[in-house]
């Protein structure tokens, strides 16, 4: 990239890109969103419908994992299979 006018990646001289930037910072507002919680980055709206499922499955599968470990435990239970004899046969 050079400064000269005639070339395709030609560029504005950096005085001129600093005064360009800062009028365009005065002129549109920038407001970030405030995250959710202390420490997060704040996600923008675009990416927040995505996230909220990411987020509800992730916890779907956390608790529906805990939910058949607990019923394979009372399983075991009611047949008097104690985990250690699983793992011995299984082994």
């Amino acid at each position: 990239m050079t400064d000269t006018p005639t070339e395709p990646n030609a560029t504005l001289p950096e005085p001129v890109r600093d005064h360009l930037g800062q009028q365009l910072r005065g002129v549109l507002p920038v407001e970030a969103d405030k995250p959710r919680f202390l420490g997060d980055d704040p996600v923008p709206e675009a990416f927040e419908p995505q996230i909220r499922r990411l987020e509800t499955r992730l916890k779907t599968h956390e608790e529906g994992t805990g939910a058949v470990g607990q019923a394979l435990d009372q399983i075991l239970d009611a047949l008097g299979v104690k985990p250690e004899d699983a793992d011995k046969r299984a082994g």
